[in-house]
């Protein structure tokens, strides 16, 4: 089979290789991948930012159909659409995946990480974490909602966002469209959309934005709170550390900051407005497998439609390029038949 692993020596890249798989052991299944898409969190992976791992497959945005299960495999059959996200599994008996709270476990295991991930033409999944795709829901969407989707879903939790909320979505790319999507039309709230992109800002309006701010122009966070007030929950997807400052001067006064993209390096965060204003940061890190489970279901409801466009897996360092550059609205997800 075709998979793209991360190069040796580790640039930032992938290679395009010919790969085999191991036979499958107890509780795993094996599935054809149709579609994959490629998140900033690979590009990450990809340069060795979480630690070196070369020869590793990429990709946890795969979704795909199981073409065998392996001894002790009763929760999946052959045929199920299933999805291969960056939580990929946990140990199942610490205090986090006893409380709802799997993705913090410390033996966690994500795809294209820390285990071969999904852009590849076959993935090997351990089954009792292989979230099914529900009828209706797009495949190449649902890849796309497999991990940027439940991401901004679980985030928009995070936040306590409630109807009639003020959001801000800092950064309107991959994450940040579906961010929109989701607090407008499920959470019921108003949004505040900043990016630095025209054209990210302008596919942001039509997904329904009620307020549109370049980053590019005078203060952010001073723009925010004329315009509305300041916002009760900010979501930065945005992968610049000045984003998160800026957004927590954008709060109002018992405001939550969820920082969900990973830039490096620090936010500031003034000691007097946190105390005075009552200020929450929290980190929110992808979703749980109901978490997926809620979100796959909004979209086959057809209340979020990510954006998304489909590209050959030869394409992949192309793709890399371009998310370096900023110029993909939406997501690029590999056709695996291609």
């Amino acid at each position: 089979m075709k998979a793209a692993i991360v190069r040796d020596p580790v640039d930032g890249y992938v290679d395009i290789v010919e790969k085999e798989l191991r036979p499958l052991e107890h509780g795993e299944a094996l599935v054809d991948v149709e579609y994959c898409g490629l998140c900033h969190t690979d590009l990450h992976v990809a340069a060795g930012d979480f630690g070196k791992v070369p020869g590793r497959v990429i990709g946890h945005e795969g979704v795909g159909r199981v073409s065998k299960v392996g001894p002790g495999v009763t929760n999946l059959k052959i045929g199920d659409r299933v999805s291969i996200a960056w939580f990929f599994g946990g140990c199942g008996h610490c205090e986090y995946c006893l409380t709802g709270r799997e993705t913090l476990c410390r033996n966690v295991r994500n795809a294209g990480f820390t285990v071969d991930g999904a852009m590849a033409q076959q993935c090997i999944v351990d089954a009792n974490y292989a979230v099914k795709v529900p009828d209706g829901l797009d495949p190449v969407e649902a890849s796309s909602i497999t991990c940027a989707g439940v991401t901004m879903y679980k985030a928009l939790k995070v936040g306590n966002t409630k109807p009639g909320d003020w959001v801000s979505v800092v950064g309107c790319g991959g994450l940040g469209n579906l961010a929109i999507q989701y607090a407008k039309n499920v959470f019921g709230a108003h949004v505040v959309a900043v990016d630095g992109n025209p054209d990210k800002l302008a596919a942001a309006e039509k997904l329904g934005a009620d307020v549109l701010i370049n980053r590019h122009d005078d203060n952010v966070a001073e723009q925010i709170q004329e315009k509305v007030g300041g916002v009760n929950n900010a979501q930065v997807t945005a992968v610049t550390a000045s984003a998160f400052t800026a957004a927590v001067d954008s709060l109002r006064p018992d405001g939550r900051l969820v920082a969900v993209a990973l830039p490096q390096g620090d936010m500031e965060l003034n000691i007097a407005k946190t105390v005075l204003d009552g200020i929450q940061v929290a980190g929110s890190l992808v979703g749980t497998r109901q978490d997926l489970a809620e979100a796959f279901q909004f979209g086959a409801e057809g209340k979020v439609h990510p954006i998304v466009h489909t590209r050959k897996l030869s394409e992949v360092n192309d793709i890399i390029n371009e998310m370096k550059a900023g110029k993909i609205v939406g997501r690029e997800v590999v056709d695996m038949s291609k």
